[in-house]
């Protein structure tokens, strides 16, 4: 059986609110972690610094880096001129099917992700014909990997990748 605080003369209500909220205080909960108290983060494996911007309709755009996001206004503002269309980020490209070799064990897709893609306008003879693939890179950011990438690329879509 429980009795309800309302039920209570006014005078006992006001000492069970005393008694519980002091009971509240003497529980012990864990503090909440503050950022001093935080582990410092690993720095970023090539001394990039994440960047975010916020688009006119309200949404976050975020960005591996500073470099990144100064090349997505420049391409943001060429589209609101009209320079070129449909731009997208994060493109993800299939160079090799995944497959599975002759012992029956499992070979994974080699894939390549870039940056930025969008159509440029060309003067002469046809209007948009160029697709363009472009990906933000730096001395150290310019791996073996990637460029085997960027050869595979070329010879599977003739796609040139535009190093910004």
């Amino acid at each position: 059986m429980s009795i309800d605080v309302k039920d209570l003369p006014p005078a006992y209500q006001a000492q069970a609110l005393r008694k519980w909220a002091e009971q509240e205080r003497r529980k012990k909960r864990p503090p909440l972690p503050s950022p001093a108290d935080a582990e410092p983060e690993k720095p970023a494996k090539y001394h990039n610094k994440p960047t975010e911007r916020v688009t006119p309709a309200g949404a976050v755009l975020r960005f591996d880096s500073q470099k990144e996001a100064r090349r997505y206004d420049e391409l943001a503002a060429l589209e609101r001129a009209g320079e070129i269309r449909e731009l997208r980020m994060q493109v993800d490209f299939t160079l090799q099917e995944a497959y599975t070799d002759g012992e029956g064990r499992r070979v994974r897709a080699i894939r390549y992700r870039a940056d930025f893609a969008y159509w440029r306008y060309d003067d002469p003879p046809g209007g948009w014909v160029r697709y363009v693939v472009e990906d933000v890179k730096s001395r150290a950011t310019r791996t073996k990997e990637y460029i085997m990438k960027r050869k595979l690329m070329k010879e599977r879509f003739n796609i040139d990748i535009q190093e910004v």
